[in-house]
């Protein structure tokens, strides 16, 4: 079912965990499938991420989009991080099962989520 990149970033994820100094977290999930990803950002003055980290529960096609869409977005502005699509995250994995595509849209999802919640924090400190 998933190809051999797929499996051995199952066997072996990045960035799992909450990530110390995060000032920016997202929350997503997909209840028909049982997937809930929180994806945690590091994002500087710049609006640089620094680093990014998550805690998935859900299948190894959830576990490894999250995982790779933060080594994707590590060191990138908040606005080409927005620009993230989830064909990258399919792209960089060599595929993923055609039922298994909504993993890859969620991790973008909560990315967008950590950032939206960031720039209200951000807006709620200048008042």
């Amino acid at each position: 079912m998933y190809n051999e990149k797929v499996m051995d970033l199952f066997k072996n994820p990045k960035n799992v965990g909450e990530l110390p100094g995060a000032n920016a977290v997202g929350k997503v999930g997909n209840e028909a499938c049982g997937d809930i990803m929180q994806i945690f950002l590091k994002i500087n003055d710049n609006e640089i991420i620094e680093d990014a980290s998550f805690k998935t529960f859900g299948c190894a096609a959830a576990i490894v989009s999250s995982s790779v869409a933060c080594d994707i977005i590590k060191g990138k502005s908040i606005e080409e991080a927005l620009k993230l699509e989830n064909q990258e995250i399919i792209d960089y994995l060599g595929g993923l099962p055609t039922h298994k595509i909504h993993c890859s849209v969620l991790a973008k999802e909560a990315i967008e989520d950590a950032i939206s919640n960031y720039r209200k924090k951000q807006a709620k400190a200048k008042k």
